[in-house]
């Protein structure tokens, strides 16, 4: 059915965004800026950092300052490295898998360097890392799925990408993907509403244990 599999990396592979999401509240805190983890969900989750700024500038009339970024990165990485796990049975399914596969992420390639290796997956993963700092456009935007398959090689209808957030199920939707969105990351917190209609995965599941079940043909020989 697929000839390539695309992971998101943060809310996918690894438990990150719950410590993402609290980090940038407490941080935006400092500023002034009073947010909660659903307006973190609903307008954050998947997307890239200018995308988070803009979003900011035009709610809240404020321009970050200029070392916002790099502090808020650097304490987020020191955070990650005492607290990021890799979500559990993702490890089985990787090795598993009976086709290629790569990560896409809207992380900066240094965060997403980081975290793969502090769960262990980065020599895994090794040259297959795509960032949206390789595509002119982020999240919601095709740009970082399609670029991603042309470098496997694969055709986007013979794709499927795994997904978290909404504006990443729209993303491999609009780049004529399937998509299966994933709900077991410690963001979720029993807080998941229904799929609007722009953002439908073609299947939902909670536990990467349950991977193979929904497409056996992935799996590849014991």
């Amino acid at each position: 059915m697929f000839d390539l599999v695309i992971f998101d990396c943060d809310g996918v592979l690894i438990d990150s965004e719950i410590i993402s999401a609290r980090m940038l509240i407490a941080e935006l805190a400092r500023l002034g800026v009073r947010i909660d983890l659903d307006y973190v969900a609903r307008h954050f989750l998947g997307r890239s950092y200018p995308t988070v700024m803009a979003q900011i500038r035009r709610e809240f009339g404020l321009d970050l300052p200029a070392d916002f970024e790099a502090n808020y990165r650097d304490r987020l990485l020191a955070e990650f490295a005492q607290s990021l796990r890799i979500m559990p049975g993702v490890s089985d399914v990787l090795s598993a898998l009976a086709c290629p596969w790569c990560v896409a992420t809207s992380s900066s390639p240094r965060r997403a360097d980081m975290s793969l290796s502090l769960v262990g997956l980065r020599p895994a993963v090794g040259p297959r890392l795509f960032t949206a700092s390789q595509v002119a456009n982020g999240k919601p935007a095709p740009d970082l799925f399609l670029f991603a398959a042309r470098q496997m090689q694969v055709a986007p209808a013979r794709t499927l990408v795994i997904e978290d957030s909404l504006t990443g199920v729209r993303a491999a939707l609009a780049a004529g993907m399937q998509v299966w969105r994933f709900t077991g990351g410690s963001h979720f917190g029993g807080r998941l509403d229904a799929d609007p209609p722009d953002a439908t995965p073609h299947r939902r599941f909670d536990a990467f244990a349950d991977f193979f079940h929904f497409a056996p043909d992935l799996k590849g020989a014991a």
